[in-house]
């Protein structure tokens, strides 16, 4: 089946072993290739560095979110205790810093772990209930025993025939392509 152009999610490579992907993503990178993603049953940590997956926008929002949940928490406690409700009780300040810590400390706990959830689930395009490689009939191996390397058609060096031909100089147990 020829799939069209603008209909090409990328072309996929399956591989039975961790080595033979982990050398195929090597390979991948030192032709150029950029915009790839890899689908391994088990977890393989160099993947993460050879891929070039380095995303540091939730610990970005997770401190914007602890600041925020800092500031409102002491916010709140001032206003209450100095303009909403003042108390002089036995001429203690309104504002009472050391009174305001622990509640304080909790806001800010609360805002940015909070912060940190949402921001995971949204930057991880979640949630995602169909995607691509789906479409492959062999990518249900893919939380089995087997190894797959997706060449993405957004990649800038992408090219269906060369992108073909270099994957099947790998020695995969299959090349597919996949439609969108």
């Amino acid at each position: 089946m020829i799939i069209e152009k603008s209909e090409l999610h990328g072309i996929m490579a399956e591989f039975s072993t961790a080595e033979e992907l982990l050398d195929a993503v090597r390979a991948a990178r030192e032709a150029g290739y950029h915009k790839m993603d890899a689908y391994s049953p088990v977890p393989l940590e160099e993947l993460h560095d050879l891929l070039h997956i380095h995303d540091n926008r939730v610990s970005l929002f997770c401190l914007i979110g602890g600041l925020c949940g800092c500031a409102g928490g002491f916010g709140l406690l001032s206003w209450t205790s100095s303009l909403a409700y003042p108390l002089n009780i036995g001429g203690r300040p309104l504002i009472s810093v050391p009174m305001f810590i622990p509640i304080t400390f909790e806001c800010t706990v609360l805002i940015a772990g909070l912060t940190a959830a949402f921001s995971m689930i949204i930057l991880n395009g979640l949630p995602m209930p169909y995607h691509p490689v789906f479409n492959v009939d062999r990518f249900a191996n893919a939380s089995r025993n087997k190894f797959f390397l997706c060449i993405e058609a957004e990649d800038p060096h992408f090219d269906r025939r060369k992108v073909a031909d270099f994957l099947q100089g790998l020695e995969p147990d299959e090349v597919a392509e996949v439609a969108n």
